[in-house]
């Protein structure tokens, strides 16, 4: 008889602490919230088991007790965010407004905490109990929507993916955006003016100057944008 193979287990899937040893003396929840800290302040690759333990005033050995390895850790933390986000409204019909308000929720707890699309990139979305509860909370919404079950979770990963790209441009810093959009504002109108572009120059003739994006007009595109895009995918 084939040994069966076991499932990969995740922190979520074995119990908070072992049964055995001395009393807690913490929590996964207070390590995480130590965890989540460190990262906002000093980036994600600050974040060690023995910088945490620093930062807690206990050894490396004893967070051991809760969390099994640091990569452990970067999923309890990324399902940390997502438990930041008010699933509490039941949907109330409009499914694309009340879906562009989940991605807002979504965009601005990217832009508090820098590190998440870094590490989402390094490892891929982590499905914590958190993250479970927003997608079965935007497939609710969605219940009324046109489109098959495919094509609605499809809309979701679009809708995260919009909101890390609009979330990282908002934490360019703003020295950083002072200096570079005027100079390539600069290059392009040249560019275009050389005339081997003729589109590209009758397109900034009739846009005009860009708009000083500030942060509502920037969740004004944001909207804009997921308020074409998603009917397109579902229709």
């Amino acid at each position: 008889m084939a040994d069966r193979e076991t499932p990969p287990r995740t922190v979520w899937s074995r119990p908070e602490r072992g049964a055995r040893g001395p009393a807690p003396e913490r929590s996964r929840y207070e390590i995480t919230e130590a965890a989540l800290a460190l990262a906002d302040h000093e980036g994600l690759a600050a974040v060690s088991m023995r910088a945490l333990a620093q930062r807690l005033g206990t050894g490396p050995a004893s967070l051991y007790r809760y969390v099994g390895s640091r990569d452990e850790l970067l999923d309890l933390m990324a399902d940390a965010v997502a438990g930041e986000l008010d699933l509490s409204a039941a949907p109330g019909g409009d499914w694309l407004g009340d879906l562009v308000g989940l991605a807002l929720q979504s965009k601005a707890a990217h832009a508090r905490h820098p590190w998440l699309a870094e590490l989402n990139d390094r490892r891929g979305e982590v499905l914590g109990p958190h993250a479970i509860d927003y997608l079965d909370h935007a497939l609710a919404i969605l219940a009324p929507a046109p489109g098959t079950s495919g094509q609605k979770l499809e809309a979701i990963g679009l809708l995260g993916g919009l909101a890390t790209l609009f979330a990282r441009r908002e934490t360019t810093t703003t020295a950083e955006e002072g200096g570079r959009r005027p100079a390539q504002a600069a290059h392009l109108a040249a560019v275009a003016a050389e005339g081997r572009h003729p589109h590209l120059l009758a397109a900034l003739t009739t846009a005009g100057p860009p708009p000083v994006a500030g942060p509502a007009e920037r969740d004004a595109l944001f909207e804009r944008l997921l308020r074409r895009l998603l009917p397109a995918m579902l229709g």
